[in-house]
């Protein structure tokens, strides 16, 4: 997508997977993924900041979405979660970094959050919404996109080999046997968290689900987000198409991760957790096969 400082717009079911996601993601079209007709188009408007920032210090995010009819989008979701509201999901464009931001709705439909960027770069922010059902042609949920740029030297970072452990706030987050991915497949990660000493993790509620999996495609920047709930959840499961996954939880120390990927190649998994009252992300490298 070509960079632009003000203004996102998305063509409903066109470029960005628009309704086929619980939470959903942006497709490049490089593989057969499933279509859906025409709708109309939701824009970004009065996106806030402008102009550059400065890393390391509160930047606060806002804007207001206009509906395909002219008018501001003012209610969303307020049940379901972790389905409800808008989220904010920021990426910076060597797939280093991503962190997830809930936001505050005001009068209008105005939304605003105030965020931190850590370091100098372009950063894509994901505007993933999810409207109240007003009428039926409403889609569940919908992604806007747009760039921050924030002032300083940048100094991309390449993207690290696949391995299966990774250590994130003193807590082991380890897979579990030997992935093989597909696009537009629905499978799971069963991954193991532990702490010092060795015990098993007790995972707490954090937005509406014991842990978030973020997949952002290396490059495209494409974007992808399923849930882990305890079992019999509500509101829990991702959708593509025809394919569905619930990622779930049944105790201590083991994630099951839903993974559907709207592509093959190269993907980052930002596993996001809440643990002993901190949030913790685990990255990880993987690849899908066509």
């Amino acid at each position: 997508m070509r960079p632009m400082r003000r203004l996102s717009t998305v063509i409903l079911g066109l470029t960005a997977l628009v309704g086929l996601a619980a939470c959903g993601g942006s497709g490049s079209g490089a593989v057969s993924v499933p279509k859906v007709a025409p709708a109309g188009t939701y824009r970004l408007q009065n996106f806030q900041p402008a102009a550059p920032v400065v890393a390391g210090r509160p930047t606060v995010l806002s804007f207001t979405i206009q509906q395909p009819s002219g008018q501001p989008l003012s209610a969303y979701r307020k049940c379901c979660e972790p389905h409800a509201g808008v989220d904010l999901i920021i990426v910076r464009a060597d797939d280093s970094h991503v962190q997830y931001d809930d936001s505050d709705i005001g009068s209008g439909g105005h939304v605003s959050q105030p965020v931190v960027f850590p370091t100098p770069g372009r950063y894509r922010v994901v505007v993933d919404a999810y409207p109240a059902h007003t009428t039926p042609d409403q889609p569940l949920n919908f992604q806007l996109f747009t760039w921050v740029t924030v002032k300083g030297a940048y100094h991309p970072r390449p993207v690290p080999a696949y391995t299966p452990t990774v250590t994130s706030g003193g807590y082991r987050f380890q897979i579990q046997g030997h992935p093989s991915l597909k696009a537009i497949q629905a499978t799971f990660l069963t991954i193991r968290v532990t702490g010092p000493g060795g015990r098993l993790a007790v995972f707490e509620s954090w937005r509406g689900a014991l842990a978030h999996a973020i997949f952002i495609h290396q490059g495209s920047l494409d974007y992808f987000h399923t849930h882990v709930c305890s079992p019999g959840a509500s509101y829990c499961t991702s959708v593509l198409g025809a394919a569905r996954v619930t990622g779930s939880s049944s105790g201590p120390g083991v994630l099951h991760v839903g993974v559907l990927l709207p592509e093959p190649g190269t993907w980052r998994l930002f596993l996001l957790t809440h643990i002993g009252g901190r949030y913790l992300t685990a990255p990880f490298t993987l690849k899908a096969s066509a």
